[in-house]
């Protein structure tokens, strides 16, 4: 499979994020996951790395500070 089309499943969305897979099905039952890219097997879904490379995860527990957000002028935050 090309690299273009790799697919990631829990734990490299997981390793990603840097959460346990747990929390990663967690945040995928609870809608703050991205819409997965495959969803062909039940219970398996997969998503390809660009999806989630540009993603933001937002709500609770999430440490923007810890993540070097910039700021509109371009300078980081924190």
């Amino acid at each position: 499979m090309a690299d273009d089309q790799q697919l990631w499943g829990y734990p490299e969305v997981a390793a990603h994020l840097g959460i346990s897979v747990r929390a990663a099905r967690s945040r995928k039952s609870r809608d703050t996951l991205p819409e997965p890219d495959d969803t062909r097997v039940p219970d398996r879904p997969r998503w390809r790395p660009a999806t989630l490379q540009g993603w933001q995860p937002v709500g609770r527990g999430f440490r923007s500070d810890l993540h070097g957000t910039a700021q509109p002028d371009g300078t980081a935050s924190g």
